[in-house]
């Protein structure tokens, strides 16, 4: 690989890698993210080479290995392109059958193809297939066309032409001009806005400054920054180190937890790729300016999520949180200004640089511009990663996309924003989904996990599983967190019991301002969330509970009939 001296040489490197790709050549993308490889993608990649093979089609017919498709529910995924045929739930045993019907002769195998519950019709094409067509796939869409393995493949659809915009021309001040027009606001949980995080760090004082990339995503049921990690390092690559250029860092870190092999594999053939290539190191592209990113593992504490934590971590300290009276962008890293970003947060800012700022903010709503990737998950027929522009309605993601719910059940709640979040009823399923209005309505964005609930949940069991997570991974600094949980998750075990009292549900709502308003990071002050939200909007069943001593889900054993569900 050779070392690119200039943008020049990048813009025609470039185009050699689109050259080499033919637009028409027939290519078989196989979906091999986490979730299809514990479905046996690997041994389908290799029966499809090995029937290509012997089919004299090995040299005509490419099987690409790329990253998460997002229909998770139906993997393991195979797109034959150019066409666009989708096939879903794919096994070794089909292999055969695609490469001597489909590729062969252009036959399509129905019984692979998706089914439309609501037309009552087989679907041939990606495109067309209501998930997918619904979402609007701007950072996220990549990962089907592309081996992440391959920093031609990202080439060849455009990657690091907005790094190469930025070193070929524009001052540092002009692109934090364009990500605060943008209005760009942090994925990783706050929404706090990128350009007024990056203008703190940037007017700092101090030679060494860093920018780090907070992929320790721990909530449960989430996966969104894993799979953008497996099957798109590249993009958050050229976001750091647009940012990095932008406040004048010249070191970056990207701290993923060490149970996802996958997106730490990925992201470490990237580094290297683009290190070889000179888009990491020193004097990038002839510019002068200089940076190179490392790979720092976590080891699964929830905890360091928060930023303060993660830092220690990083540094080689208990990761705990520390007091902010003195701000990341002033002492961070090592008592350096830093910029901390999640993986979807730095994904976002090569789109805005290449398209604009305008153009982004076209996008979404005041409450929150561009698009967000949520982890659809639970009681719905659709799992996977949804993309949508913000403020679309809960509705639309949990029924036209998500499919509804299954087995005929009713919709009864979604937790939005991870174990801290909150819990959102039916009544307001047509509230669009945006930072602000989550908030409102007691719940947050968070890294956007979107757990779906039906009538066969007990909301009061769905409080006290939220806190038991939250307790058992909190990291004990702060009395208020530490004590306060605890007591709250006896209380609630209590009340699932059949022993509580309503002094008990005083005692909730008089503990949860003090835990919140007392504990130092955010995972104690967005702790009693789960508690709030679910007396605010199903104070009914903590009565039924604690009144009727009944469980009107049936889920609480201990009152719960036999024949009740």
């Amino acid at each position: 690989m050779k070392r690119l001296e200039n943008c020049t040489a990048l813009a025609d490197y470039r185009k050699e890698c689109q050259a080499a790709r033919d637009p028409e050549r027939t290519m078989i993308a196989v979906c091999t993210g986490t979730g299809c490889q514990a479905h046996g993608c690997d041994k389908i990649v290799d029966g499809l080479r090995r029937e290509l093979d012997a089919a004299g089609l090995g040299d005509k017919v490419e099987v690409k290995t790329t990253g998460c498709h997002g229909y998770c529910e139906k993997g393991p995924l195979a797109v034959i392109r150019p066409e666009g045929i989708l096939y879903q739930r794919v096994k070794e045993k089909h292999v055969a059958e695609i490469i001597s019907k489909t590729i062969a002769k252009g036959e399509v195998i129905d019984k692979l193809l998706y089914f439309d519950p609501e037309r009552k019709e087989r679907v041939k094409l990606e495109k067309d297939v209501p998930f997918y067509g619904l979402q609007e796939r701007l950072v996220f869409g990549d990962n089907g066309y592309i081996d992440p393995t391959s920093i031609e493949d990202y080439l060849a659809i455009g990657g690091y032409q907005a790094l190469e915009k930025v070193l070929g021309g524009l001052s540092p001040e002009a692109v934090l001009d364009e990500i605060k027009k943008s209005e760009l606001r942090g994925r990783g949980g706050g929404g706090f806005p990128t350009g007024r995080k990056w203008e703190s760090a940037k007017a700092a004082a101090g030679e060494s400054k860093y920018v780090i990339c907070n992929a320790d995503e721990g909530d449960p049921g989430a996966y969104m920054d894993r799979s953008l990690l497996e099957g798109n390092p590249h993009a958050i690559i050229e976001g750091m180190l647009i940012g990095a250029y932008t406040i004048g860092a010249d070191q970056g870190y990207v701290y993923v937890r060490n149970e996802y092999p996958q997106a730490v594999k990925n992201l470490g053939i990237a580094i290297e790729s683009a290190r070889a290539l000179g888009l990491l190191g020193d004097n990038i592209l002839g510019s002068g300016f200089s940076f190179d990113l490392h790979i720092s593992k976590g080891g699964g504490a929830f905890v360091c999520g928060e930023s303060s934590a993660l830092i220690a971590s990083i540094e080689g300290e208990v990761g705990e949180p520390r007091a902010k009276h003195i701000h990341m962008a002033e002492s961070g890293l090592w008592g350096k200004p830093t910029v901390l970003n999640n993986v979807e947060t730095w994904a976002n800012v090569p789109l805005i640089i290449k398209r604009g700022a305008d153009w982004y903010k076209g996008i979404g709503s005041a409450g929150g511009r561009g698009t967000k990737i949520f982890s659809l998950v639970g009681k719905v027929r659709n799992t996977g990663l949804v993309e949508v522009p913000m403020g679309v309605s809960l509705r639309k993601i949990i029924f036209e996309i998500g499919g509804g719910i299954p087995k005929g059940r009713s919709f009864k709640a979604v937790q939005t924003g991870g174990p801290s979040g909150g819990c959102i009823p039916a009544s307001e399923l047509n509230a669009p989904v945006d930072f602000d209005e989550l908030t409102r309505l007691g719940s947050m964005m968070g890294s956007g996990g979107m757990i779906v609930m039906d009538d066969q949940t007990c909301m009061v069991d769905v409080a006290k599983y939220f806190i038991g997570f939250l307790k058992e991974e909190s990291c004990g600094k702060c009395t208020t967190c530490r004590e306060g949980l605890r007591r709250m998750y006896e209380i609630l075990d209590k009340i699932t019991k059949g022993e509580g009292t309503l002094a008990d549900l005083e005692l909730l709502e008089e503990m949860a301002p003090v835990i919140q308003q007392a504990s130092m990071c955010g995972l104690g002050k967005t702790a009693p969330n789960p508690v709030l939200s679910t007396l605010r909007w199903f104070r009914d069943e903590y009565l039924a509970h604690i009144n009727d001593k009944v469980c009107p889900a049936g889920v609480c054993q201990a009152l719960s009939k036999g024949d009740e569900k």
